[in-house]
């Protein structure tokens, strides 16, 4: 599998968690909690896909690094969501929200494996361009 292919089906995964997770937000109750919630939510579960086009073309490492670091922090807080409607039974059975949890584990452990090889991959780098290095 190419780098292209594994971007565009990365890329396609993180907009099917979006989607995914606004239907949850749409089936919220429309309650002050219900609303409050939902809003937040598709704030967050909406932000990593586009955040990850914007990740493929960074104009650094570190850029890279800052950039994926986002698409972490947006999926973070959408898994806490997504227990919170579990924990108050805003949507039942809560078990329909269990595979989206997963989901977001899964993509969630992805990134982190991301933000680890792209530091990895710096490092080499900086020792390189230290004063006094023979290389």
């Amino acid at each position: 599998m190419t780098k292209e292919t594994k971007t565009r089906e990365l890329e396609e995964r993180l907009i099917e968690f979006a989607v995914r997770a606004i239907r949850v937000a749409g089936a919220l109750p429309d309650t002050k909690i219900g609303n409050h919630i939902a809003a937040q939510m598709i704030r967050s579960c909406t932000s990593p896909a586009p955040n990850y086009g914007e990740a493929q073309d960074a104009e650094s490492r570190s850029d890279f690094i800052h950039k994926v670091k986002i698409i972490l922090k947006e999926l973070r807080e959408t898994k806490v969501w997504l227990v919170m409607i579990g924990k108050a039974r805003l949507i039942r059975p809560v078990s329909k929200l269990e595979p989206l949890v997963a989901e977001c584990d899964e993509l969630i452990s992805i990134f982190v494996k991301s933000v680890q090889t792209a530091r990895e991959n710096r490092k080499p780098a900086r020792a390189a361009c230290r004063p006094g290095n023979p290389s």
